[in-house]
């Protein structure tokens, strides 16, 4: 069982930058770990992930340049710098984290993340 608490949220203008944490409880230096978000009234959708080698990531269209996504092996920690930030971007941000090795199918695909964080809520004012 993986634990993963997040933080770094807040509230920024629009241009702003964030940087989240993600914390496990566990190492997760073999699981494939990401970040998505949820607007309300809308579906989750996943932002960045990167997967077990830490050589490959993944990053949503509307992220692509702006957000980074980075790992900490040795504080099993994962990170997203959030750069140039848009009113779109306003959201509750989820970490999430594979069961075992990931190699980045269907990267963006929430079943393939067994554990989850609680979320850290960051919104982007005009």
């Amino acid at each position: 069982q993986v634990h993963l608490v997040e933080s770094g949220g807040g509230s920024v203008q629009a241009g702003g930058s964030l940087r989240l944490s993600c914390a496990a409880s566990a190492s997760t230096h073999n699981n494939g770990m990401g970040w998505f978000r949820q607007a309300p009234g809308k579906e989750r959708e996943g932002v960045a992930t990167i997967d077990t080698s830490g050589m490959s990531p993944y990053y949503a269209d509307s992220v692509e340049g702006r957000f980074t996504i980075s790992r900490d092996i040795a504080k099993n920690t994962v990170y997203l710098q959030m750069n140039s930030l848009k009113p779109e971007d306003t959201a509750m941000y989820y970490c999430a984290a594979t069961g075992g090795r990931w190699y980045g199918p269907a990267p963006f695909l929430p079943s393939a993340f067994g554990y989850w964080g609680q979320g850290t809520q960051v919104t982007v004012s005009s």
